[in-house]
């Protein structure tokens, strides 16, 4: 993408109400106004609120709030003119259930109160594999307390990936961590039990892995 096409995205943004870009600033002072009122100030109703991680251009939070209505949905990526892409087409489609916000990560719990988020997706992450970048992994043990101290007591986690690496080291994880898998398998295609979520919403990435024949990936958990 080139640099101008990024300024205008980035400009436009500025303009979206369904856009959120709080200063890294605000956040690591634990100034952010939204937090713990996201339902009250924000959505203006008390629908469950649902996140997606790196939510890259905002393909699988656009295709869940077109699933349910009953709930708030907010895409989270600190790339502004990836989910340009979403947050434009929820203004085109008029979806009031959505939102974008940019922000990184591990600053998640300075987003969100104790108990304010219902349900957390992790889409195709980049799976980290070398050892030192471990604590980049979205699914490592310092990232599920920051999502639990921010998950309702019986909140849901889902991780779809295409990596095999992030599924066993995920799976790995949780068994050695005593969380409560509820759902896993290496192959939702092959597996006609799989929610509807994973298999009706397909990313333009997962298309492509799906094209090379790579299974794709999926466990949905609560962490204990």
């Amino acid at each position: 993408m080139g640099s101008k096409n990024k300024l205008r995205r980035f400009r436009e943004n500025e303009t979206f109400e369904n856009v959120i870009q709080p200063s890294r600033e605000e956040l690591e002072k634990d100034q952010f106004s939204l937090k713990g009122k996201w339902n009250k100030d924000f959505f203006k109703n008390d629908n469950p609120i649902v996140l997606e991680l790196g939510c890259g251009k905002g393909e699988y939070t656009i295709g869940l709030s077109k699933q349910d209505a009953t709930k708030n949905f907010i895409g989270i990526d600190i790339k502004g003119a990836r989910f340009w892409r979403g947050a434009k087409t929820a203004i085109e489609e008029n979806l009031e259930n959505v939102a974008f916000l940019r922000a990184q990560i591990e600053l998640i719990d300075r987003v969100f109160a104790e108990n304010e988020v219902d349900e957390i997706w992790i889409t195709f992450p980049d799976p980290q594999i070398k050892y030192k970048r471990t604590k980049h992994r979205l699914t490592n043990a310092e990232f599920l307390q920051k999502y639990n101290h921010i998950l309702k007591p019986e909140g849901l986690v889902n991780l779809k990936t295409d990596s095999e690496f992030m599924h066993g080291y995920t799976l790995g994880l949780l068994h050695g961590e005593g969380h409560e898998i509820l759902y896993a398998h290496h192959d939702i295609y092959e597996n006609e039990y799989s929610p509807k979520a994973v298999r009706e919403i397909q990313t333009f990435y997962e298309k492509q892995y799906l094209d090379q024949g790579k299974p794709i990936t999926y466990i949905q958990f609560r962490i204990k």
